[in-house]
């Protein structure tokens, strides 16, 4: 792969994990911004979760545009527009406009990561595309990391700092968009390797026509149903800075320090992601033999977790007495002199990289079990279903909170309510392993897709020189 290439792979992925930390920069918050704007933090919930439903929608539109057209003005307009409802938070003087803003930002969002995996999916070969897929998950985990962290360290004092800072970040990542590579659609596949040998452009794009039998493919229908569950499951795992936060708070901390020590904890907790690099790679490997090996190392690692998360959430957490030291110092000093710190430190490092399984491969299947001009298509499908799954779960646990509050106080509800929704990661699992089932035929059509119309079209001379 020529340095290019590679640069550019980079960017995208650097570029791709900036949408994330714009979805996580409020939850934990929820409690300044409640207070700044006059509303309880179960309206910000909802914000939380509108906004992830409006980037579900809103991706299926920008990924049907790139599927047809250049793709590279259509990222840097959807960057645009989101760093601009970034910019409309930081001014909004109440709930309404806090709303309008967090809209069009969602709005924006949509394009980063269905346009974005279209391009990134052909720059990799399909004998990597687990381990490239699980940096380009890593980079969306990372992001979701670094939002808690810049909202809980920067925002503690005043919420709408990161925001500010946030904007500023979307108009830098626009203009890296002309640095890239010029990625031609289909570029990747071994199949198509003699079109572009000889000059040549592939040029099958998407149309109306094609919407049936892109939701008829049996694999399709699974990767994306799964969705549903697993983020309902995972919309729950937004509030575990304020599962932290209220631990901290029983323990007599005062609020702004609470916040902090749980934004802390959370990143720290959510690092087994990192090890998604590891289910990729394992992926990739195991779809050599097999090729329903990548679903079933998502519903192996999805089923595994589920234990592990409710140990989490109930396991003792004794943080040391407030001792004037920053909130940073005081979680690193105590992760490893702490027995049961530590031993949640494990569990979530077990649990995270367990479940971390899921992404890479599910991104590499939605590749491998669909010609080019489909794949931002079916990614945005999925990810629209996942959206109403995450907004289901992250409103609904909201809900679910308040009412288990009736019968058990904090954190002692906020516990049982995370528990309670990993029960939504068993049919994910059961969905994958019937993907695993399902993929074997639908990928070899898809080769013999692409050889057909790399014969069919070289003998026309029907495709076009590139210029």
């Amino acid at each position: 792969m020529s340095f290019h290439r590679v640069y550019s792979v980079a960017v995208f992925i650097v570029l791709a994990s900036l949408d994330n930390v714009a979805i996580s920069l409020v939850p934990p918050l929820y409690s300044p911004i409640s207070r700044s704007l006059g509303v309880g933090e179960g309206a910000l919930g909802v914000v939380t979760a509108v906004g992830y439903l409006v980037t579900a929608v809103a991706a299926v539109g920008w990924a049907y545009a790139g599927d047809r057209t250049d793709r590279k003005p259509v990222l840097m307009i959807g960057t645009l527009i989101w760093a601009g409802g970034a910019v409309g938070t930081v001014f909004a003087g109440g709930y309404w406009a806090f709303l309008a803003a967090q809209m069009l930002a969602a709005v924006g969002l949509g394009a980063v990561g269905s346009v974005g995996f279209s391009v990134v999916s052909d720059l990799i070969s399909p004998r990597r595309r687990g381990l490239v897929m699980s940096l380009w998950g890593l980079s969306q985990g990372i992001g979701t990391l670094a939002g808690v962290l810049v909202a809980s360290q920067l925002g503690g004092a005043d919420w709408r700092r990161p925001f500010l800072v946030l904007a500023g970040l979307g108009v830098l990542a626009s203009a890296a968009y002309f640095t890239t590579a010029d990625i031609r659609r289909g570029q990747s596949e071994p199949d198509l390797a003699a079109v572009f040998a000889a000059g040549e452009e592939y040029e099958h794009r998407i149309s109306r026509a094609d919407l049936p039998g892109i939701i008829a493919r049996r694999t399709n229908v699974w990767l994306i149903l799964q969705g549903l569950t697993a983020q309902a499951a995972f919309g729950s795992l937004v509030w575990l800075p304020r599962l932290f936060q209220a631990k901290a708070e029983a323990q007599g901390y005062d609020e702004q320090s609470a916040i902090q020590i749980g934004g802390i904890l959370a990143t720290l907790f959510q690092l087994g992601g990192v090890l998604s690099v590891v289910g990729g790679m394992i992926g990739d490997r195991w779809q050599r033999r097999d090729a329903g090996g990548r679903a079933k190392v998502a519903a192996i690692g999805i089923l595994a977790g589920v234990p592990l998360y409710v140990l989490l959430f109930f396991a003792p957490l004794t943080l040391p007495a407030p001792d004037g030291r920053s909130a940073t110092a005081l979680v690193l000093g105590a992760l490893f002199t702490t027995p049961s710190l530590l031993a949640a430190f494990l569990c979530a490092l077990l649990a995270l990289a367990l479940t971390s399984a899921n992404s890479p491969n599910w991104f590499a299947l939605i590749a491998d079990v669909n010609p080019p001009e489909h794949r931002g298509t079916v990614y945005s499908l999925g990810n629209l279903v996942n959206g109403v799954g995450r907004a289901t779960g992250n409103g609904l646990v909201g809900a679910v909170f308040a009412a288990l509050a009736r019968s058990f106080p904090p954190p002692t509800n906020l516990a049982v309510g995370l528990a309670a929704f990993q029960v939504f990661f068993i049919p994910t699992g059961v969905m994958y392993w019937r993907a695993s089932r399902t993929a074997p035929a639908d990928i070899e059509a898809v080769h013999e897709l692409l050889r057909s119309r790399a014969a069919t079209e070289s003998a026309g001379g029907t495709l076009r020189p590139r210029r």
